[in-house]
């Protein structure tokens, strides 16, 4: 589903009025289309498969060394991503790190980062982004369990209230193998930084 960008763009203007500037003033005239045009972008993931990327696999076990299949975990970590906090509308960011447990497929890794962008282009919360990852993750490939970990700046909290600007929030996510803390220590030292 497309972002309705005039109805976006009125809706703007209405604010505008409602916190009492005039819409018409030079510096403010183009702001409606331009709200429009960052929400379309904000957005795009609104009503888009998360699970696409996820569509094409690649087999480990066909290949040049056909009896082998991963026996750890396939990590990804510091992907960057951005999302709008359906609370207040303000944005946050950070980053997040992705293991997985992979069977006998594994997928591109260029995937995995399309998956967050989709998930984080719609109103959300920190804790449902992670979930959302988590399970379309497990529900997609053909994995033995799945981590998700993101850690995030919210401009809700550095901005407006407590006003915290270097508190950031971590959430945790995990399906199958990663299930259990002591299953998931190992590679969450990994993913955060802590191991090599």
């Amino acid at each position: 589903m497309a972002v309705d960008r005039e109805r976006v763009s009125a809706l703007v203007r209405e604010l505008l009025l409602a916190i009492g500037e005039d819409p018409d003033r030079p510096g403010l005239r183009a702001t409606p289309q331009r709200v429009a045009e960052a929400y379309s972008e904000f957005f795009a993931g609104v009503g888009e498969d998360a699970a696409a990327p996820l569509a094409h696999t690649i087999s480990v076990s066909r290949g040049p060394a056909p009896d082998t299949l991963p026996s750890g975990a396939v990590m990804l970590r510091d992907i960057r991503f951005r999302s709008i906090c359906e609370h207040h509308l303000l944005p946050f960011a950070g980053r997040a790190h992705v293991a997985y447990l992979p069977g006998e497929q594994v997928v591109g890794l260029g995937a995995l980062p399309r998956v967050i962008d989709i998930l984080a282009a719609r109103p959300q919360v920190q804790e449902r982004l992670g979930e959302q990852i988590a399970d379309t993750i497990a529900g997609s490939l053909d994995t033995r369990g799945v981590l998700v970990i993101l850690d995030a700046v919210h401009e809700c909290v550095t901005m407006r209230g407590g006003r915290q600007p270097a508190a950031s929030t971590v959430t945790i996510a995990a399906r199958g193998g990663f299930a259990e803390p002591s299953a998931r220590a190992e590679v969450i030292a990994l993913l955060t930084g802590g191991g090599a």
